[in-house]
């Protein structure tokens, strides 16, 4: 038999459940901390993808010709190649495998990721070894220049062809050990988009970390210390070219070099100081606020296409400019009977001008 006062103990905190329960769904008494809210997903209007998509084509379109050119003149030559010219041709590979890439990237701005896990996975990696290969090869060409013009002496003494060889394959080798993490990527159903997108996907017990260390990995190997490496022997080289009598060719030399500096800080630059911030908001050292996280995917989503457009600034920079490439692109040209047999007049040049030219012009 129930005690009475046991039924009204259980009658009374059944009123005071429905008592609570009834507050607490009152929406107008509950406030909700902004700060402890997820952020929104970045949302791309339909005429900016349209736009980007584009972009990315034409990329592809200027970006494949200018490399395959790049590369078949140099490859084609019939002399053994010196360091600087092996380095460009490797870098026009890369920049040629960077391009592959832009048509998935160009579809899945507009329609979502269409083709599935695997490629998924298969073009993040092909990006990301374009991305720290051509890098790795622009800072190989800085150096080698270098050594051509500031310690000619001690280039002379070394074996330049084998050990250009071995750098090569050393830098495809980081570049794909660096470029691993991209079989992490796959293609999901986004939550928020409702469309199938490809991009990293870490296990929820370690995104953090396995994030963090990438990023650290993307910023110092892919950006900080090619750039100083670039600074440190462009600056003395043009120091070296500034002692040295050298009048119109110099003043060419010294052009190509700001132009390789600048174009390398005006298309990366950008990119990287954003993904920069997004990875201090993401370790926490910067304070997690909704409109600027929205502010810094805006950022990476429209840098990240200038720093495609690297790929084909760098046939323009290493090949066009120079007037060794044209001559050896007329020589091929004429050849396949593009353009008429005509002279070429030569001029003698003194050792360390003829240096200069063949590296730089």
């Amino acid at each position: 038999m129930t005690d009475p006062n046991t039924s009204a103990f259980i009658l009374d905190f059944g009123l005071i459940y429905d008592e609570l329960n009834f507050t607490y769904n009152d929406s107008s008494d509950f406030i909700v901390n902004p700060a402890t809210q997820p952020c929104d997903h970045l949302s791309i209007p339909d005429a900016v993808s349209v736009v980007v998509a584009v972009f990315y084509v034409l990329i592809f379109l200027l970006a494949i010709p200018g490399n395959l050119v790049v590369g078949l003149v140099i490859g084609l030559s019939k002399q053994p190649l010196p360091p600087s010219d092996l380095y460009l041709l490797h870098l026009a590979v890369a920049d040629i495998l960077l391009a592959v890439t832009l048509p998935f990237w160009a579809t899945s701005v507009t329609k979502g990721w269409v083709f599935g896990d695997a490629m998924c996975k298969i073009v993040t990696v092909f990006q990301e070894l374009s991305f720290y290969s051509s890098i790795l090869f622009l800072t190989c060409i800085s150096m080698d220049r270098y050594m051509v013009i500031v310690r000619a002496m001690e280039t002379r003494k070394a074996n330049r062809q084998r050990v250009s060889w071995a750098v090569c394959a050393a830098v495809w080798a980081v570049g794909a050990l660096l470029s691993l993490p991209g079989l992490l990527n796959s293609a999901y159903l986004s939550e928020t988009s409702q469309q199938t997108t490809c991009r990293e996907q870490y296990d929820p017990g370690s995104a953090d970390v396995w994030r963090l260390v990438t990023r650290i990995l993307r910023h110092t190997l892919g950006f900080l210390v090619p750039l100083a490496v670039m600074l440190l022997c462009y600056g003395v080289t043009v120091r070296r070219l500034l002692r040295i009598r050298g009048g119109f060719q110099r003043q060419r030399a010294m052009r190509v070099i700001v132009f390789v500096v600048v174009a390398f800080l005006l298309c990366w630059t950008p990119y990287h100081l954003a993904v920069m911030v997004d990875t201090f908001f993401r370790a926490k050292i910067v304070p997690y606020r909704c409109p600027a996280r929205m502010a810094v995917d805006q950022a990476m989503f429209g840098t990240q296409s200038l720093g495609l457009l690297h790929s084909c600034v760098n046939p323009v920079l290493y090949a066009f400019v120079g007037e060794k490439f044209r001559k050896r692109l007329g020589q091929l040209a004429r050849k396949m009977g593009l353009l008429e047999r005509t002279s070429v007049a030569r001029s003698s040049r003194s050792s360390l001008s003829s240096e200069i030219t063949s590296t730089f012009m």
